[in-house]
């Protein structure tokens, strides 16, 4: 079936989005950089590698349990700078803003940018303000980008995964989904369930001082981690497989999963990686994560399996094998 209108399952990060990147996106705007379909384009000029990359946050509540709007722009844009295997440096920063917002609303957001930046050690250098008529947009809509410097020898790409390689993750899944939702629909759990939001530049050049020859990191943000594994399988051509019980998910999350109907495996994380090593530098990169305050929790959760056309196949904890494919629909709309 062919769609003929924008679908908000067009934005999840799932299928619709992938076919609509590939079939519109990609197919006009093609080259080098942009086929690579990486958070970030690495760019060579006179011999210095660029990391540039741009996001949009249209979030929806503007605050939620760990984070906001703001925070989540400064740190979404320096993870996927992060991800190019880049030390983040610059970022631009435009707000669409909703006429009839209070100020004292938006200086609050300015303020925690403010906060994220200096914590994520990056300038906001350069910026734009528009404002649109009030039922034009929802209350506020941002824009980032950013710039950011790779070292020579590092080549990371979610195109790059290897056979043998071992999959790791720094953390629990699932908690910025469902933290959003439970603001979002006022729904109360025992314990509150707080976002994952986090700057990941500090872990990344961690992991990098161990070694350079990390092959792919991606952040599983909208289609969460099954749609990120989904999609590295198809641009290395390769098959992946991971293991269920080794994919930590907090109980309360996992509790409000069984409740909802929502699998946390394509719930969005804000603070999550996935990284893709080669076996003998394991040990040595779990030991570097775990000492960083943002990799405490940092597990093996599989493995590149063969080359082949893009499978991705999960190991379940009652002993079965079933196929895990990319977000189809959507599960949670405007969840960054």
């Amino acid at each position: 079936m062919k769609e003929d209108k924008i679908l908000l399952s067009h934005g999840s990060g799932g299928k619709l989005s992938y076919k609509l990147i590939k079939e519109l996106f990609l197919a006009n705007f093609n080259n080098n950089y942009l086929k690579k379909l990486d958070d970030g384009a690495i760019l060579n000029i006179d011999g210095l590698n660029l990391a540039y990359t741009t996001d949009s946050y249209t979030v929806d509540p503007l605050f939620f349990k760990g984070g906001n709007i703001g925070e989540l722009a400064v740190y979404g844009t320096v993870n996927d700078l992060a991800m190019c295997g880049a030390t983040p440096l610059y970022l631009s920063c435009s707000f669409i803003i909703e006429e009839g917002m209070p100020l004292s609303l938006l200086e609050k957001i300015v303020f925690s940018m403010k906060k994220a930046s200096a914590i994520a050690r990056v300038d906001i250098v350069t910026g734009d303000t528009k404002v649109v008529n009030k039922g034009a947009a929802d209350k506020i809509f941002i824009n980032t980008s950013g710039l950011g410097v790779v070292e020579d020898g590092v080549n990371v790409s979610g195109s790059n995964a290897q056979l043998g390689d071992i999959i790791i993750i720094n953390g629990p899944i699932g908690n910025h989904g469902i933290a959003v939702l439970s603001e979002r629909e006022g729904l109360k759990f025992e314990t509150e369930i707080q976002s994952d939001t986090a700057p990941l530049s500090s872990l990344v050049a961690d992991i990098l001082k161990v070694s350079k020859d990390i092959h792919v990191l991606r952040d599983p943000t909208r289609g969460g981690l099954a749609t990120t594994l989904k999609e590295i399988a198809l641009s290395s051509k390769v098959d992946l497989e991971i293991n269920e019980e080794d994919i930590y998910i907090q109980e309360e999350v996992r509790a409000a999963c069984e409740i909802l109907g929502y699998d946390p495996l394509y719930l969005a994380n804000e603070g999550k990686l996935v990284a893709f090593v080669p076996l003998e530098m394991v040990s040595d990169i779990l030991i570097k994560m775990r000492k960083n305050k943002y990799g405490k929790e940092s597990k093996v959760i599989g493995k590149v399996l063969k080359s082949s056309e893009g499978k991705v196949y999960l190991n379940t904890i009652i002993g079965g094998k079933r196929i895990v494919d990319m977000l189809t629909g959507e599960q949670l709309p405007r969840i960054c």
